[in-house]
């Protein structure tokens, strides 16, 4: 409205200070001050994430430091007007608009890596260093000996190819591919192949509640009739499948009392259910949805109820009256009967009831009881609709209108509606805890909602474990900037984060990061985006996300359910220990060489290998083996392990010590053999050809070895990767064609050798296997087992007494 004239403009010309008028069905075009609203709703679910439209009030004057999701007199850009009318004065336009101020943290780079390039750079500094250092080393050496430059530089080359896994970069591409694949298999769709070991790597799932933990559809779980007698009500979601049965046996004879309650529902209502084209549709109020499906469960069906009733009268929901009637005439043998059905808010309808359905018929109402019982279902996060009826005609309707209120209803009971966990959310959250991982609830929701979902997930206990956006701006404002102490600490004792505004969500995030933890945080919002974007891993919902959350994510969960991520964390669990079986394949083969060559250069002998022989053993014997091994299966007991700590590095000790005892095994046996060799009279080609078929063999038993880093080889065996089996036999075949093929022969300076040759260097190759055996005996007699993964899992759930 400008200059006192109303006209439609585009979105994008308006202007702090203009006058917009909102109406239902329109999207919000800037930040607003409300001046009036009439029964004003405003869907914020992208912004602050609370699942329900929330009304709003022009009149109400907040605190500055009012939380974004608690401010009642704004209504902020981007968000939909679901009911009513308003007019408000625009505050903010464009980028300086909340949704603008999330526009800006997305654009923002990116500051966490995800954890395997973090650990890969790392591994590729060090190797380079130590590699430069040594060959620095050995080439002043050779000079100093006064050999000749050219021959000293072949030597430098050649330490350096040695030790530089050459096939590295293939193998942990194919590694990551195929676990790319296999997460697709479990609806877990990769944007950034480096998040398909991140989210393995994870440390603790910072995970919106609405739609991921639960199914994103308000449900009726609970039924509570006059005098207390309790029923429940299974199933989820808009589909009328499930079970409504008493809570103790001995009530099942009021069942018809349930059934009443369910009809007086179905009758007072506005909503739609409808099986078309094999799939349930509904359009319409949650509450009258949830409403509909609850009564289908006890067999009242919409189109049953209201055949060859008529609808007299109607009064509609308004948040200010907090309650709705429907008057339907019926026809009786008699001629007709009149019912009038009310549903409501429960002290609207209490102060409406004189009366409540009983055993035995109608008795006086029990007003103290009725309040318990809602306030029981409150505490458990259930909001609490009151449904009544009562005999009457449209003229006496129209007095009790006129006199002010309705009265001498019969309260029939109260319904509990809840947006319940999903099916698997429990299973899924006991899978993360046992596995080592601390799950923790971020949303927009009421405290008292969140924590309801929280105790029958297991991710909290009691109120203690729950924090909300106002705490968290206390903390903020208490503590030091720099250090952010008091928030770090709040953060630290808390599984649950409610009535959190998305900036808030950040800080959340950041916290956790600030102590060390490889974060994986859920969104479908774009109030998740900048949340998604910042994490070390952020996870999109597929169905029910925006397009923003999916552009700020590296990967995407197709059926947005917990069970997938956690799904997901095992499948990047297998592809990390799949890229570490490589690493320590290709590492081990690669230093074995390197301690050849340090043996025979420091007693003065020739070269054991030309360069273009240890590139043969790197890039294509050891290469088709390293590729074949990231198609390993998983070993059964990834979500059996603690997380690895973020701070190790690929090599921890178990690596760095098998590494060790294989490179010194295979360089020393090498070398030995090099020098008996050349002791009995063979020629250096004749010497070198039997070192190169040795290494060969040497590195078809290390595959072997690298199965599994704990278990024996005689329970991984050969078998569960095919591929790895004809990878072993085409090495292997790959070299012996070589040494019969006049080219590769000539190039690589190799020959055929005889059987007794084959005999003795295949019995070498073995004592391998022995001795790599032996190694993981005694690592697993000797290892740390369950003391340090419980400390681990009561760290994860904040339980001082969980068990594993």
């Amino acid at each position: 409205m400008r200059d006192g004239d109303v006209a439609e403009i585009p979105a994008t010309t308006i202007a702090p200070g203009d006058l917009v008028l909102l109406a239902s069905g329109e999207r919000v075009p800037a930040d607003l001050r409300l001046l009036q609203c009439h029964d004003l709703h405003v869907d914020e679910s992208l912004l602050t994430g609370e699942s329900l439209p929330v009304r709003r009030d022009a009149e109400v004057t907040l605190a500055p430091d009012t939380g974004l999701g608690e401010r009642t007199n704004m209504a902020y850009a981007g968000t939909l007007v679901s009911r009513g009318r308003a007019q408000g004065v625009a505050v903010a336009t464009g980028i300086t608009t909340e949704f603008g101020a999330l526009a800006s943290e997305i654009s923002a780079p990116k500051e966490n890596d995800p954890p395997l390039l973090i650990r890969m750079r790392r591994f590729t500094h060090r190797v380079a260093t130590v590699m430069v250092g040594i060959a620095m080393v050995f080439a002043l050496i050779e000079v100093v000996r006064g050999k000749p430059l050219a021959d000293v530089a072949l030597v430098t080359i050649a330490l350096v190819v040695s030790a530089i896994p050459e096939g590295l970069p293939i193998a942990l591409t194919v590694a990551l591919a195929v676990g790319m694949r296999r997460m697709a298999d479990r609806h877990v769709i990769i944007r950034q192949m480096a998040a398909v070991e991140a989210l393995g790597s994870c440390t603790t799932i910072a995970t919106d509640k609405t739609g991921t933990l639960t199914v994103n559809e308000l449900t009726a779980t609970d039924v509570v009739l006059p005098g207390g007698s309790r029923w429940s009500v299974r199933g989820a979601g808009v589909v009328p499948i499930g079970e409504v049965a008493p809570l103790d046996a001995s009530d099942l004879d009021r069942r018809a009392q349930v059934v009443a309650l369910a009809t007086a529902g179905v009758l007072c209502n506005e909503g739609v259910l409808a099986h078309e084209d094999l799939a349930w549709t509904h359009h319409g109020d949650a509450v009258d949805v949830s409403l509909l499906v609850f009564a289908h469960k006890l067999a009242v069906t919409q189109p049953g109820v209201i055949a060859g009733a008529e609808l007299v009268a109607q009064i509609p929901f308004e948040s200010d009256q907090r309650y709705a009637a429907s008057l339907y005439r019926f026809p009786t043998p008699r001629g007709e009967r009149t019912e009038l059905y009310v549903k409501g808010a429960v002290e609207t309808v209490l102060r409406m009831c004189s009366l409540q359905a009983g055993d035995s018929g109608e008795e006086p109402l029990d007003a103290a009881r009725a309040h318990a019982d809602a306030l029981h279902l409150a505490s458990e996060g259930r909001r609490v609709i009151a449904l009544a009826e009562r005999p009457t005609t449209a003229v006496a309707l129209h007095h009790q209108l006129e006199e002010g209120s309705l009265h001498d209803l019969v309260l029939l009971g109260l319904v509990g509606l809840f947006d319940p966990p999903r099916p698997g959310a429990a299973r899924a959250v006991a899978e993360c805890h046992g596995a080592g991982l601390r799950v923790v609830m971020v949303t927009g929701d009421h405290p008292a909602t969140a924590l309801a979902v929280a105790r029958q997930l297991g991710i909290a206990r009691d109120e203690r474990q729950v924090v909300t956006g106002h705490d968290l701006r206390r903390a903020e404002l208490r503590g030091p900037r720099p250090s952010r102490d008091a928030l770090d600490d709040l953060v630290a004792r808390a599984t649950v984060f409610a009535r959190v505004e998305p900036a808030q969500k950040l800080d959340v995030l950041n916290s956790l990061i600030r102590r060390g933890e490889l974060v994986t945080v859920t969104g479908d919002g774009a109030n998740d985006a900048p949340a998604l974007r910042q994490a070390h891993v952020g996870i999109a919902m597929g169905r029910s996300g925006t397009d923003v959350a999916r552009e700020s994510s590296d990967l995407i969960v197709t059926d947005d359910d917990l069970a997938s991520i956690v799904a997901g964390i095992e499948e990047g669990r297998v592809a990390y220990a799949n890229i570490r079986k490589v690493i320590g394949l290709l590492v081990s083969t690669g230093a074995a060489e390197l301690v050849l060559f340090l043996l025979a250069l420091s007693t003065g002998m020739d070269a054991p290998l030309t360069a273009v022989q240890l590139l043969w053993l790197n890039l294509v014997t050891n290469g088709i083996q390293g590729v074949a091994l990231a198609f390993e299966p998983p070993e059964g007991d990834e979500m059996h392990r603690p997380p690895r700590p973020p701070s190790e590095g690929v090599f921890n000790r178990l690596m760095l010590r098998r590494i060790t005892v294989t490179a010194l095994l295979i360089g020393v046996a090498t070398f030995v053999t090099y020098r008996v060799l050349l002791d009995v009279g063979w020629s250096l080609d004749a010497s070198r050809n039997a070192v190169v078929l040795l290494l060969v063999l040497f590195e078809n038993v290390m595959v072997l070895n690298s199965r599994s880093e704990a278990r024996s080889f005689l329970r991984t065996g050969i078998r569960g990767n095919r591929l790895l089996t004809l990878g072993t036999l085409a090495a292997l075949a790959v070299h012996v064609a070589a040494m019969h093929w006049a080219p590769t022969r000539d190039l690589l300076q190799i020959a055929p050798v005889p059987a007794y040759t084959w005999i003795w260097t295949v019995a070498i190759a073995l004592t391998l296997l022995l001795v790599v055996e032996l190694d993981k005996s005694f690592w697993r007699r000797n290892r740390l087992k369950l003391p340090a993964v419980d400390a681990h899992l009561r760290s994860a759930t904040g339980s001082p007494d969980h068990q594993p």
